[in-house]
């Protein structure tokens, strides 16, 4: 039987925007710490621990902050960093074990079945996350267990800098007194309405009957019951096996008219960005392709921060295209693609919107949701001359 038993480590990356900045500057270690807009209009993308004991979390307000931690002392955020530096364990990680999944740009599962044969998964695991601290100098916390959902509740258990593991035949008594809201994907509506119904702990949901959790909580129940009782069967799903998005026009006619193709590369892009978001995704890096009238095809890429904001991709995309733009050539085709996919809900550039600009993003996003992606478009994709409008469209999922 030992034989099918799954090791799954769960690394955290500990307030990872604030450990990347008090590696810039040492100052910073040890007070309360806002990452984000610096004015009082922006938001918080990451606070450190300092400032979450006085009630500061992501997505507040600067100036709510501020009310609730006068001694906040606030840095602007730096994507290009945090980016560099997930990269820098994603690569360490790498380079040591055969399957790993990196589920967002401060978090991964990496998966140790079988390693026990051999070296030992908890020596192995503490190994790994020893050379991951001292190769980047980022605080890490990590779990090991039996699957992906204990590690990953277990490690929010242990953070900052902490290590835990929860031995195999042990998931439900280690789940068992915690709050009910320790579960992954167990959103404050179901909490309310288990709560109302006294069920207050993980052990309380998972003693209910299957089918009276079900009946109460919809198609989502069943998933629920199985997570308060230690089950979860999910992969980790190998990193090299996230999928790119993008698109692609082939038009009518072959055409030298660079606001036209600069315009398609817009639309592109936006669309790119709100399929990004849709699925929670960030994108570092970005790929423009060119096919000219004699059917040549040329590419050119980038690595960008980790974002899915429409601007950056745009502005990517048409340094790519300046740079690889032959004007001696009428262009066949064009096709904007990103890739280096990681899930994460950064949708904007945080660090330097405004309330009320997330909201105008969220807003647009939710108007292409429910009449399609083309009802929106910024100015420089719309009124592009009509004779070379594409014949058709693909997206390419790969």
């Amino acid at each position: 039987m030992n034989d099918f038993q799954r090791h799954i480590i769960h690394v955290d990356l500990d307030a990872f925007f604030v450990s990347v900045e008090c590696l810039k500057d040492s100052k910073l270690k040890g007070i309360p710490i806002g990452v984000g807009g610096t004015s009082d209009r922006g938001v918080i993308a990451s606070c450190s621990y300092e400032a979450r004991k006085f009630g500061v979390r992501s997505a507040m307000s600067v100036r709510q902050a501020k009310k609730l931690c006068p001694q906040i002392h606030m840095v602007k955020g730096d994507m290009e960093s945090y980016s560099s530096f997930s990269r820098l364990v994603t690569e360490i990680i790498k380079s040591e074990v055969p399957v790993f999944e990196k589920s967002s740009i401060d978090e991964f599962y990496i998966d140790l079945t079988g390693m026990d044969k051999y070296f030992g998964c908890s020596l192995f695991a503490k190994s790994l996350i020893n050379k991951i601290s001292t190769d980047s100098g980022l605080p890490v916390s990590y779990a090991l267990a039996s699957n992906k959902l204990i590690s990953k509740v277990a490690t929010n258990e242990v953070k900052p800098n902490g290590q835990i593991e929860i031995a195999h035949g042990d998931e439900k008594k280690f789940l068992s007194p915690l709050p009910i809201e320790k579960l992954p994907m167990l959103g404050d509506k179901t909490s309310d309405i288990l709560r109302k119904r006294g069920i207050d702990t993980i052990k309380d949901l998972s003693e209910m009957p299957v089918d009276m959790v079900i009946e109460l909580l919809g198609k989502n129940g069943n998933s629920l019951w199985r997570k308060a009782n230690g089950v979860d069967e999910s992969p980790v799903i190998p990193f090299h096996e996230q999928k790119s998005i993008g698109t692609e026009n082939t038009f009518h006619s072959d055409t030298f008219d660079t606001r036209f193709l600069k315009g398609e590369l817009v639309r592109m892009a936006e669309r790119v960005g709100f399929e990004l978001r849709c699925s929670d995704k960030l994108a570092g890096c970005v790929t423009v392709k060119i096919k000219y009238a004699d059917f040549e095809v040329t590419t050119r890429q980038t690595t960008i921060a980790f974002c899915a904001s429409d601007k950056i991709i745009i502005e990517t995309a048409k340094d790519l295209f300046d740079k690889l733009y032959n004007a001696n050539m009428p262009v066949r085709l064009v096709g904007v693609r990103v890739s280096h996919l990681v899930p994460g809900n950064y949708q904007i550039k945080l660090f330097d919107d405004t309330p009320e600009m997330i909201k105008l993003y969220q807003a647009v996003d939710s108007v292409k949701q429910q009449f399609g992606t083309g009802i929106l478009k910024r100015a420089a994709a719309v009124n592009l001359p009509k004779y070379d409008r594409y014949s058709h469209s693909k997206q390419a999922l790969r």
